[in-house]
């Protein structure tokens, strides 16, 4: 999908709705749309380079295991991210040039290699796998393949005369099968065996850097999400790439935040609040949300970096009627309590920061690290719900654009009109959800472009219009007098 921002002097070249944001526009959309969250991690199991769905947590040991050992991410990061709320979550399993599945050849009577078993994923999982061939108790006269992990029984594969083709046949076309593949070789019948362990996995997480989560951003370009998260890596450069790939596909009309944090050490030191306060200062834009503080949850601690894919969570999850500030967390505390000056400047340095209030551990202010507008910006930028909104009113503009409009409808008066009219709809149905003020929004032809001195004279496949509105928002602070007699 063709979109983004756009400049009268440099005019993009594809076909496509372009829509610039200033502060006088109005910014709104349906509540409940949106709600993606996309998560690189880290994994001894699950497929590499690929997107999948994870919507619980048994979902997250299925797919990628639980162990955390040596360097792996995903249980933490997803199971993290599910507590948030989002309406979906989609984990990419990274890995280096190292990763291999580990394998092991069974032979025949006569020690010819006969059946080649393989773990259906890179890792070291596959490791603690190990293979019995034998007679079937269950059908005289047939053998059986069974596969364990340590000494939990996964599976039992019917073989029959026990010959490789047969064997590979049962092990491959098992739906239930999760954990292993098989290819057959030369030889006669498998030969009974006991216990026989895969070996050689490598889960390639040694060999990841940050050219591999570079390219998983380049994966996420062709997905639709709404919201990015790492898997708690909290490495300077990276976060500088990430902010940077940030700035350019939301420059191109995707709409995607991504919320990044800082290390523990960082979390707990001193400084902490001048440390986060750096962190957003050094990316200060609106796409971006700096998590500040590290949060403890069952006895385990957390860095900002790995709370972050909570609070990418919390984003994606809430409605666009609502705000992050003061949403309830599920953590038990956090790393560091801030103190009142701290947390001010904390709000006012674009650091989105958990505190605990005595009673439970929130959020404090639903604030992205924008910390200078830019021009045509203001200060309601720096709030997450306000960009969550423009973000989904130019989704939801493009895609009607492209989908009833572009390429289908004349660029005459009556075409206009007919796409004012689907504008003026649209609005109306917004403000009949709260999500725009009821009287005063508008969409007009821009009177720049139209008229007797227009500053440009559209092409005739080019329509300029001027959206007006005044987007709601939710209360976050209160002021009262109380007068005594």
């Amino acid at each position: 999908m063709a979109g983004g921002t756009w400049n009268v002097t440099d005019q993009p070249v594809l076909p496509g709705l372009y829509m610039n944001f200033v502060s006088a526009a109005g910014n709104a959309i349906q509540a409940g749309v949106r709600g993606v969250v996309v998560a690189p991690v880290k994994a001894h199991w699950g497929p590499v380079g690929q997107f999948v769905e994870v919507g619980n947590e048994v979902a997250i040991r299925e797919l990628f295991g639980a162990d955390e050992s040596d360097g792996a991410t995903a249980f933490s990061t997803l199971y993290l991210a599910l507590l948030g709320g989002p309406k979906k979550l989609l984990a990419y399993r990274l890995a280096g040039a190292s990763a291999t599945e580990a394998s092991l050849t069974l032979q025949d009577a006569s020690n010819v290699a006969t059946l080649r078993v393989q773990a259906k994923y890179p890792g070291k999982r596959g490791n603690g796998f190990t293979v019995s061939v034998g007679a079937s108790l269950s059908l005289p006269g047939s053998k059986e393949l069974k596969l364990y992990e340590g000494t939990t029984l996964l599976r039992t594969f019917p073989l029959g005369d026990g010959s490789a083709v047969q064997a590979a046949a049962a092990v491959n076309g098992d739906p239930a099968n999760a954990w292993i593949v098989a290819e057959a070789l030369e030889g006669g019948a498998l030969a009974d065996v006991s216990g026989a362990a895969l070996t050689g996995g490598d889960s390639g997480i040694a060999g990841i850097t940050n050219a591999e989560y570079a390219s998983a951003l380049s994966a996420f370009e062709t997905q639709d999400f709404h919201v990015l998260t790492l898997d708690g890596v909290s490495d300077a450069a990276l976060r500088t790439s990430v902010a940077a790939w940030v700035k350019r596909v939301r420059g191109e009309g995707k709409g995607v935040i991504a919320v990044l944090g800082g290390s523990a050490a960082d979390d707990a030191a001193a400084d902490a609040v001048g440390k986060a306060v750096a962190r957003s200062a050094a990316i200060d834009h609106e796409g971006v949300v700096n998590v500040g503080t590290g949060a403890v949850l069952n006895g385990r601690a957390y860095s900002s970096a790995q709370v972050a894919a909570w609070a990418a969570g919390l984003i994606a999850g809430q409605p666009l009627k609502a705000s992050t500030t003061y949403a309830a967390a599920p953590f038990d505390d956090v790393t560091r309590r801030w103190t009142r000056s701290e947390q001010e400047q904390a709000v006012q340095g674009g650091v989105f920061l958990l505190v605990h209030d005595g009673r439970r551990v929130k959020a404090l202010r639903g604030v992205n690290s924008l910390v200078s507008p830019r021009e045509g910006q203001n200060k309601g930028w720096k709030k997450i719900r306000k960009i969550r909104v423009m973000d989904q009113i130019n989704a939801d503009l493009q895609r009607t654009a492209e989908d009833a409009y572009i390429g289908k409808v004349n660029n005459t008066e009556e075409g206009r009109l007919a796409l004012i009219g689907a504008g003026k709809q649209y609005l109306q149905t917004l403000a009949a959800e709260n999500v725009i003020e009821a009287s005063g929004f508008d969409v007009t032809l821009d009177p720049r472009f139209y008229g007797s001195a227009p500053q440009y004279t559209p092409e005739d496949d080019q329509v300029f219009l001027a959206w007006t509105a005044d987007d709601t928002d939710v209360m976050e602070q209160i002021f009262g007098t109380f007068y005594v007699q």
